[in-house]
């Protein structure tokens, strides 16, 4: 039986780990969704390629079962993901009945790049220069168990240098979007400092320190890592401990960790405009 929503329910779907941070947050960001969408009669579920749960094909057949043969499929992702059109071809054959819309992946959205500015700026303001990952875990309530340094000396913009990391991919294409988006960002939101270096936390070079060591080597007195990421978990904790390493050879560098874009109203507001964005396509070509 038909349940009474209007609109195609919106179906996000996350990349998978096992980590329990950043399946907690998508879970947060699908029930802040939720919230907003059922208002106007959308239903919203989500669902993970891989590792974590519900999998993709759990949330595929409950959608199913409780009467929806049509729905938008959006990655929540900064880029595109590579497995996204197999699973759901598959999720088709497994479904003959199911038609699904599909709903463009979130970065480079100026709301994100607006985002990625607030970390900075939180990250950029004088305060107690981090020495251990512990430091810099305020998200998961961790205690320092070292404590921090005094406030270093005010460094000026113009001697500070960013560095913003993606996740890397064997995907050149997933990669060369990433330094597209730190020249938007420089161009855009952070002009004011040295440079926007671009970096990945896995796959691909230059990875954190190659990143880092190229500021350093330009003059920076200070680099600012900003993770292009968009909730926390191992990952980020990778992009931090990498530089945190590197950072413990260099001590004359002031390097700063900020965080995620994570889960908020303005990155909800993104997601809807591309559900609707997805379904005003979808009219246009049936029309």
């Amino acid at each position: 039986m038909e349940i009474p929503f209007m609109k195609p329910p919106l179906l996000l779907i996350g990349q998978g780990s096992h980590d329990d941070t950043g399946a907690a947050e998508f879970g947060r960001f699908v029930h802040r969704l939720r919230c907003r969408l059922e208002e106007s009669s959308a239903e919203v579920s989500g669902g993970y390629l891989a590792k974590a749960k519900p999998r993709l094909s759990e949330s595929v057949a409950s959608l199913v079962a409780r009467g929806h043969h049509r729905l938008v499929a959006l990655p929540l992702s900064l880029s595109r993901m590579e497995e996204f059109p197999a699973a759901m071809a598959l999720e088709q054959e497994r479904h003959p009945t199911l038609m699904y819309d599909y709903g463009r992946p979130l970065g480079p959205d100026p709301r994100v790049l607006s985002l990625l500015a607030e970390r900075l700026a939180e990250a950029a303001a004088d305060v107690p220069r981090p020495r251990s990952l512990d430091d810099v875990k305020p998200r998961l309530r961790v205690v320092p168990s070292i404590p921090v340094e005094e406030p270093s000396e005010h460094i000026d913009p113009a001697e500070t240098a960013v560095v913003l990391v993606g996740e890397g991919s064997t995907d050149p294409a997933a990669n060369a979007e990433v330094h597209r988006v730190s020249r938007l960002f420089w161009e855009t939101h952070a002009y004011d400092f040295m440079t926007v270096e671009t970096a990945f936390v896995s796959v691909t070079p230059p990875g954190v320190p190659g990143g880092l060591e190229r500021c350093r080597r330009l003059g920076a007195r200070r680099v600012i890592v900003v993770p292009y990421l968009l909730f926390a978990g191992g990952m980020l904790e990778r992009v931090w401990a990498q530089a945190l390493a590197y950072g413990a050879g260099h001590p004359d560098l002031d390097i700063r960790c900020a965080e995620v874009i994570g889960d908020c109203e303005v990155l909800a507001d993104v997601v809807i405009d591309r559900y609707e964005e997805a379904l005003q396509l979808a009219e246009g070509v049936s029309a």
